[in-house]
């Protein structure tokens, strides 16, 4: 919202910069979710040294992840903006974001991963606090260096990765500072993340975890192609595009939390041995996504239009802007059901075969394909065509609703040493 005062081009580069940013989150997201399965059950199963192995083999992939990130961003950010537009405006004021940017990956995938990992430990409130300190940190550095304020120099694009520098840096101190020195429940300290995971998690993590990193990862890639997609379509739609996401992030965030907490608690039940308890809940979270996918497509209906007006916008950028608000309605509804079964209960339940499949199969043979060709050779409109890069979503509500209800969902980890 603060680079939309100063027009398109920035707003458009910084869209599309966060787009292979976020490719790089989703991959952290997909350690997190592999990780995540295995630590709910051996924490449900009681066994702290098996999920003090997951955090080990988490941070080693974390880690490995961000420094390969961080050199190809120093070395080519030209070529990265390339990739999603073709316009050299844009692409000049991308290079100044990522080029900040890539002193972001370690400290962000490292300390992300971490603070995730403890909810699967039941110590959901660190990452609120963190998330609180990161929120503070990061909308006043944007303030003071976006628009240089208190002396500061006005940076505008470049301000907002460095507010981004920031606010990560926090993150990471506030994280590894309680982790390490003051929680007690896992008591988890630096010998155990340097100590190698053994031979039998190893063969647990590529059974139940590594298809979790494969699809998130080609769901990655398959936001980026989307991206792509919309990015050659011109600034106007990349822009009117931006606009919605910020709107979609706002209505959809406590999706996001009841997926995580689904896949813990699901998890952690699958740990305990409590098949009938991970049945009766999966059919609770899945009401509750049909709940939350109301009342977010509502606010996206009704808070949508209002947040135009923030924006310095073109008239034609504004129309396509409201037709786009117009299909994220739909979007987020099947968003909230996909999501929540995806993400939540069939991974908590180490289902995650059957999800890669189902991330492989919808949104690279129907989404991807539909949508490239309706947008960039037959010239479909900008809410049309992302109508049909999102179609995954409805097509994998349908399934994985089915998937549940059919209860063959639940994949225990082998060696789950119950205890107490």
């Amino acid at each position: 919202m603060m680079l939309g005062s100063f027009g398109e081009i920035q707003l458009s580069a910084y869209s599309l910069a966060n787009q292979y940013y976020n490719f790089y989150t989703i991959f952290c997201m997909g350690i997190i979710g592999g990780s995540s399965v295995l630590a709910a059950q051996y924490w449900g199963a009681g066994d702290k040294e098996k999920v003090r192995e997951t955090f080990s083999m988490a941070m080693r992939l974390a880690l490995g992840l961000s420094v390969f990130f961080a050199v190809i961003t120093m070395l080519i950010p030209d070529k990265i903006m390339a990739i999603y537009t073709s316009e050299q405006a844009v692409i000049t004021q991308g290079v100044r974001y990522l080029e900040i940017t890539a002193f972001i990956f370690v400290i962000h995938g490292t300390g992300f991963v971490a603070a995730q990992l403890m909810r699967s430990v039941g110590q959901a409130q660190l990452g609120l606090v963190v998330s609180v300190i990161s929120f503070a940190v990061n909308v006043f550095a944007n303030y003071v260096f976006i628009f240089g304020k208190f002396g500061a120099p006005r940076m505008e694009i470049a301000g907002a990765a460095l507010g981004t520098l920031f606010a990560r840096t926090a993150e990471f101190a506030a994280t590894f500072v309680y982790i390490l020195m003051i929680d007690k429940k896992l008591g988890l300290r630096l010998r155990h993340l340097i100590k190698s995971p053994s031979a039998v998690f190893y063969k647990n993590y590529f059974r139940l975890g590594a298809p979790v990193l494969v699809s998130d990862a080609l769901l990655g890639l398959g936001g980026n192609l989307v991206s792509i997609v919309l990015g050659h379509m011109g600034a106007a739609v990349v822009a009117a595009n931006a606009i919605c996401q910020v709107v979609d992030r706002l209505c959809t965030v406590v999706i996001q939390g009841v997926s995580n907490a689904s896949s813990i608690i699901t998890g952690n039940a699958v740990g305990a041995g409590d098949r009938e308890r991970a049945m009766a809940q999966g059919e609770t979270l899945y009401f509750l996504s049909i709940v939350f996918g109301v009342v977010s497509a509502a606010l996206v209906f009704v808070f949508g239009p209002m947040t135009i007006s923030v924006y310095t916008l073109t008239d034609e950028t504004i129309v396509v802007t409201r037709q786009l608000m117009n299909a994220y309605v739909v979007i987020v509804f099947f968003q909230a059901i996909q999501s929540v079964m995806t993400k939540g209960v069939l991974r908590g339940g180490g289902d995650t075969k059957f999800l890669m499949m189902a991330d492989i199969l919808f949104m690279w043979v129907v989404s991807i394909p539909l949508g490239a060709v309706g947008g960039l050779i037959l010239f479909w409109p900008a809410w049309l065509t992302m109508l049909c890069l999102r179609i995954d979503y409805i097509i994998k509500s349908a399934w994985c609703v089915s998937r549940l209800l059919g209860g063959k969902w639940i994949h225990e980890a082998e060696g789950l040493g119950r205890r107490g």
